[in-house]
């Protein structure tokens, strides 16, 4: 079986190992000239972890992962105003990521039969009861078995084959950027937590990177849903109001294609397959970043589908069982996430207290037990099912 996957992200590149793993010819399409280097650190846990150790990629991920104590809310000034463990997000073990070293382990560690290729953008999509052919911009054409879409949240795959964006985004309010920067101040500030600014409206986080650069994370509330023509000027224009070290964080704010910027959304769809062509990750069941698992979810997702193509009948049968075995655990994520939005970010002082008032409450002993549960959904052994015994 010949399987073309769109997108060479985090769940392209965790079914492209999976499907070549057992035997499949597998092309990634990457409209991008080569591995993007912005994104943001991920709290990484879940079935995603359980499938990546079920593909024996889980040491080289222990390897560049980082090990945050905990997240730290300071006022204006940098004082501390509330926290709590990042154990405390996750039934099992957490690993903090940087996304393109994550990127970085899947892509390095692909079977070396994976067609993986830069620089190819995705133009038109032709059915048929057999198969699918695609054309690229450069005028030549591919021809699979299955067509993947794991080309994000604002996936071309999604917008050829099932309609406009518009029909299944589901807009949370707000607007998210990350970036990495240089200030040994603030890195030595910093210094194994995440700290994030206790405001309201707009929030700045950041994190030491083992190479002395310091990683950022942002969140603002908008009405606005699209994007600005200027990532940089609209990041410095939001968070301009913000006091600890966010003016210098601010000022060292890189050029444009060293930002990323995007809105904070949900992919919501009847149905993530059209005959041999399916989604997975962001592009059928986005989760936000409020939900925390985005990463998780594109991987095992990735790898349930992965194990569903092969094991079943037809094509179409397999496409269907991934979905029906995969999708109410993402509902729940998503549902897990439209929550996390009425607390996140305050709106108010009032919220600010309230949430102080939360971060201490799930510090006690008997509540700290169930916070994984009500902070990330409930946990899930699907992964290890899937895995034969004995």
């Amino acid at each position: 079986m010949h399987v073309i996957i769109c997108g060479a992200g985090i769940a392209g590149l965790a079914l492209a190992h999976r499907l070549a793993s057992l035997g499949q010819d597998v092309t990634v399409l990457e409209r991008t000239p080569g591995p993007r280097a912005q994104g943001y650190m991920i709290d990484f846990f879940g079935p995603g972890y359980d499938a990546m150790r079920a593909m024996g990629l889980l040491p080289a991920l222990e390897e560049v992962a980082y090990h945050v104590s905990e997240a730290v809310l300071v006022d204006e000034h940098g004082r501390r105003r509330g926290g709590i463990s990042l154990g405390q997000f996750a039934e099992g073990t957490l690993l903090s990521v940087m996304r393109p070293d994550l990127e970085r382990v899947l892509r390095e560690h692909l079977p070396t039969a994976v067609d993986l290729r830069y620089d190819a953008t995705l133009t038109s999509i032709t059915p048929s009861p057999d198969g699918v052919q695609v054309g690229l911009a450069d005028g030549t054409s591919l021809d699979a078995d299955v067509l993947i879409g794991a080309d994000g949240i604002h996936s071309t795959v999604r917008r050829l084959v099932f309609g406009p964006e518009t029909s299944y985004l589901r807009q949370l309010g707000f607007h998210t950027a990350a970036y990495t920067f240089e200030a040994p101040r603030i890195h030595d500030e910093v210094n194994g937590r995440f700290c994030l600014t206790d405001s309201i409206g707009s929030q700045f986080g950041f994190y030491s990177l083992r190479d002395g650069r310091v990683a950022s994370f942002a969140v603002h509330r908008t009405a606005d849903p699209s994007l600005p023509k200027d990532p940089r000027a609209a990041i410095r224009s939001a968070y301009a109001g913000l006091g600890w070290v966010v003016p210098e964080a601010l000022a060292l704010c890189p050029d444009v294609d060293q930002i990323y910027y995007d809105q904070v959304a949900q992919i919501v769809m009847p149905s993530w397959s059209k005959g041999r062509v399916a989604l997975v990750g962001d592009s059928a069941y986005a989760v936000s970043l409020l939900a925390g698992q985005g990463a998780s979810l594109g991987i095992a997702g990735a790898f349930v589908l992965a194990e569903k193509l092969i094991g079943a009948a037809t094509i179409e049968a397999g496409l269907a069982e991934y979905e029906r075995i995969w999708r109410p655990l993402a509902e729940e994520k998503q549902k897990v996430g439209r929550s996390a939005a009425r607390w996140f970010l305050p709106e108010s002082k009032t919220q600010l207290v309230m949430r102080r008032g939360l971060l201490r409450v799930l510090r006690l002993p008997v509540i700290s037990k169930l916070a994984p549960a009500a902070l990330a959904g409930k946990p899930t052994t699907l992964i290890q099912d899937l895995q034969p015994t004995g």
